[in-house]
């Protein structure tokens, strides 16, 4: 159950990476991040930890790791 939230987190934050929305890369908690690496790393930065939550949580259904 944990893998299935995991690969929806990672597929919310790929897509807010990949679409670029404005209200993704304006919240609080994503300003930071934001103001540290510009927008262009922050999108990169979003799209690699979208990617390792979907990575994770796929392992995780499969019972690869536990």
């Amino acid at each position: 159950m944990v893998g299935f939230f995991l690969i929806l987190a990672g597929l919310f934050s790929l897509c807010g990476a990949i679409f670029n929305w404005n209200w993704y890369m304006n919240h609080r908690k994503a300003r930071f991040i934001v103001k540290i690496l510009g927008r262009a790393g922050a999108r990169i930065f979003y799209g690699v930890l979208g990617l390792g939550f979907i990575i994770l949580g796929s392992l995780l259904l499969l019972d690869v790791i536990q």
